[in-house]
């Protein structure tokens, strides 16, 4: 578990682990996408919804399982990547014993946005607490529903910690009142303050197109949205990001860990000189080890 003022660690990588990496070398680097089979144990696809985007795909090690990984792929919020980006990690993981939910949902240019997003990854998480009731008794026997920790990658990131933020939110709201509390997160290079973003152009105009406009022009959105503006969220937080990142800038996470310390919430960033966007999420670096000993210390 992380300490309640935990201050920022720089962890130095090397010259090869923190090169620069562009996303289609880590997408050939790991060997992902529509036509790649996972390696391990093969995925169950558990829909969630009606809606081809509302699925996930559940996979559980071949012993014990020493806990859950809810993992929360990037891409903007936008249609033209998916859950392909999450395969390699949850392989990962399942190797070392923790089960994976990688999670799609509806993104922006296939039916995504506010709220579809949102609703979409809270009913993804809520549906393992009712596995056994949607034919999957086996599958929900081997789940602790309390060690769950969620991983998410730059707009996966966004959605992670939103998720952990939940039982804060106000009756009605997208996300509100959750079946499944998480006991941590790990934000890979996150999307944390959406005002931010928004106002600096991260993602040129993601933001806004996820969110249907400007702070000024739906400034309740950003309040319901943004993980800064939902502190205290009361779950430890654990963000690692590279100081290279060109996509979403360190500043992010900067952000957001000094804001939930002084909020009193448990919160870490981990800063890794010269890595960039991708590195987190390419299994073959020392930048992703750093995310699978988060999620570790994260489960206890």
């Amino acid at each position: 578990m992380i300490d309640a003022v935990s201050r920022p660690r720089v962890v130095s990588l090397g010259l090869a682990a923190g090169r620069l990496l562009a996303l289609p070398a880590v997408l050939a680097a790991c060997a992902v996408g529509p036509g790649a089979p996972p390696a391990g144990p093969a995925p169950l696809r558990v829909p969630y919804g009606p809606h081809p985007s509302q699925f996930g795909e559940l996979t559980l090690p071949a012993g014990p399982v020493r806990g859950v990984v809810v993992i929360l792929h990037g891409g903007f919020w936008r249609n033209r990547f998916g859950l392909e980006l999450g395969r390699p990690l949850a392989a990962a993981l399942v190797g070392t014993g923790l089960a994976t939910w990688n999670v799609e949902y509806r993104r922006v240019g296939g039916d995504g946005g506010w709220t579809a997003t949102f609703d979409d990854v809270a009913a993804a998480l809520d549906l393992l607490a009712v596995l056994d009731t949607v034919g999957h008794r086996q599958a929900a026997a081997h789940l602790d529903l309390d060690r769950v920790v969620a991983l998410g990658h730059s707009a996966g990131g966004h959605l992670a910690v939103w998720l952990a933020a939940r039982p804060g939110l106000p009756a009605g709201a997208p996300g509100a009142d959750p079946r499944v509390r998480l006991r941590g997160v790990v934000s890979q290079a996150g999307v944390l303050d959406l005002v931010g973003a928004a106002e600096r152009g991260v993602g040129a105009g993601a933001v806004q197109d996820l969110l249907g406009g400007a702070p000024g022009v739906v400034p309740q959105r950003y309040a319901l949205a943004s993980p800064v503006a939902r502190l205290p969220i009361g779950v430890p937080t654990i963000c690692v990001h590279g100081t290279d990142d060109t996509r979403v800038p360190i500043r992010q996470s900067e952000r957001f860990t000094t804001a939930a310390r002084a909020a009193g919430d448990r919160a870490e960033l981990i800063t890794l000189p010269g890595v960039d966007h991708f590195a987190v999420i390419d299994p073959s670096t020392a930048a992703w080890a750093q995310c699978r000993h988060a999620v570790e210390r994260l489960l206890g």
